[in-house]
């Protein structure tokens, strides 16, 4: 019994010693990255601040879940993923401030997750580096506490093709699998069509290697995030080829277009360049776009070279599907429609800068860090310069909307009520009113209804200063609102 007993113990204290090390290296891979989602989550609280209210997307997602105001107009490219998003603060709640939190918050952890979805492919100080490059670029900490769909997406695609690749060079666990399939629904929950030009480069290689169980994983997590989009297609829109070419319609009509010089003028802190008119932004804001693809074609050099060029061309390859219908197919811009393709670079640049640190001789060793670092608080000086113009431009234009729904309130204009005109969703969604088009991309009543509207609600039509009033509106009394011709419509 004694011998027993003791082999028991034996063994107990070699699988303590065995399991020791693994745990210690698990918590020094994951501490760094959990640090870095926390400096992320407490940056956007910081910088971007959860008192600047909701912008013109943010109310059509937000209002769809909210009892607190009218749901305003839900056009056919939008899905309904960020107002599922948002619901669990929105649906109960009207505090901005509160869903802010809430969103930063959230946007910490899922940058979390996604970076450890490449754990094993990549050292821990590429992983960091690389999350560091992407959450420090301004239109990430600007979007990340916003009901915004992007961010989400360029999440989905990090965890979609870190389990990819995973899948692929391991065979890992029934886990990594489940996080294939969360990351491919994640995307197309978000926006469908994002996340079929992400998967392009995923569902070839996967039928080409005859991977069945990875393409059937990830075609089953896509089409699951695209089922409610597909099916209010049918029940909304007349179908689904209606919906996109609605879709298309609304973005100006999908083909052969280059944006390339438009989403450059974005950069400068443009939330949306359409029409895209005026100068371009500095060198000093547009140089780290310049020097993407090179350090790309650097991280594919330094990958070949170690023998693991797959995990490099892949990422490379899903981000520049995912970037070619916002360069080379619509007519404007705005920067965060290239966020997941920021993510998905971001890891093989981070790979090639560490390369030009630690990889060349001895002799240049301690001329490119201090110089890597130099540039590296240039770019990231640049970010925070431009972050701090869009907040400050995007914090005033919502305190106008609020202005100008106080006005609409001296004038009568309460809830329930409608608003139909110039800017119509965003001062209706302060004002509290319902929200109305005759004609355009949010169409949604006719002149007649909002007359029939007006014999028994408040109504006001709103119109750039000087502008001509709809027929319906003419005979309606004037007032003027900052920019803004206010006519009202008499009481019912």
């Amino acid at each position: 019994m004694a011998d027993g007993a003791n082999a028991i113990l034996v063994r107990r204290r070699r699988r303590e010693l065995a399991a020791g090390p693994r745990t210690t290296r698990w918590t020094r891979g994951n501490r760094p990255l959990a640090v870095l989602a926390a400096v992320f989550t407490l940056a956007q609280l910081a910088l971007v601040r959860p008192v600047l209210g909701l912008g013109w997307d943010e109310i059509v997602y937000v209002s769809q879940v909210t009892s607190h105001h009218p749901a305003a107009f839900f056009s056919a490219p939008r899905s309904r993923g960020v107002s599922l998003l948002v619901a669990p603060v929105a649906s109960w709640s009207p505090s901005v401030p509160l869903l802010r939190v809430y969103l930063a918050l959230l946007s910490g952890l899922a940058l979390y997750l996604a970076l450890r979805a490449w754990r094993g492919l990549f050292p821990a100080r590429v992983l960091l580096g690389g999350g560091a490059l992407f959450a420090s670029l301004w239109m990430t900490l600007f979007y990340g506490p916003q009901a915004m769909p992007n961010y989400w997406v360029a999440i989905g695609a990090l965890i979609s093709v870190g389990c990819f690749l995973r899948m692929t060079a391991e065979r890992s666990s029934p886990r990594t699998l489940w996080g294939l399939a969360a990351g491919g629904a994640l995307m197309a929950w978000m926006r469908p069509t994002d996340a079929v030009y992400v998967a392009v480069p995923l569902l070839v290689l996967a039928l080409v290697r005859r991977h069945w169980r990875l393409l059937l994983v990830l075609a089953a997590g896509l089409a699951a995030g695209a089922v409610p989009w597909v099916i209010e297609a049918y029940l909304s829109h007349g179908g689904l080829g209606a919906r996109l070419a609605a879709a298309s319609r609304i973005q100006g009509g999908l083909g052969w277009q280059i944006a390339v010089d438009d989403q450059l003028r974005s950069l400068g802190g443009r939330a949306l360049c359409r029409p895209c008119t005026g100068s371009m932004p500095t060198p000093l804001v547009t140089f780290w776009w310049f020097t993407l693809p090179v350090l790309a074609g650097l991280a594919l050099v330094v990958a070949a070279r170690a023998r693991r060029l797959e995990r490099t061309l892949v990422p490379l390859a899903c981000a520049t599907t995912a970037a070619l219908p916002y360069l080379f197919m619509i007519g404007y811009a705005a920067p965060r429609f290239l966020q997941p393709a920021y993510a998905l670079l971001a890891i093989p640049v981070a790979d090639a800068l560490w390369h030009l640190v630690r990889g060349p001789g001895r002799s240049w060793r301690p001329v490119a860090a201090p110089l890597v670092a130099l540039v590296l608080a240039g770019h990231l000086a640049a970010q925070l310069a431009v972050l701090d113009g869009a907040v400050s431009r995007n914090t005033e234009s919502r305190r106008d909307w609020g202005r100008t729904a106080d006005a609409l309130h001296r004038l009568g204009v309460r809830p329930p009520c409608l608003l139909t005109g110039h800017e119509a969703i965003p001062i209706g969604y302060y004002t509290g009113c319902s929200s109305g088009a005759t004609s355009g991309n949010n169409e949604n009543i006719t002149m007649a209804g909002v007359l029939r509207t007006a014999e028994r609600l408040p109504v006001a039509h709103l119109a750039p200063a000087g502008g001509t009033p709809p027929r319906y509106a003419r005979s309606w009394p004037a007032h003027r609102i900052s920019d803004l011709d206010v006519r009202v419509a008499p009481g019912p």
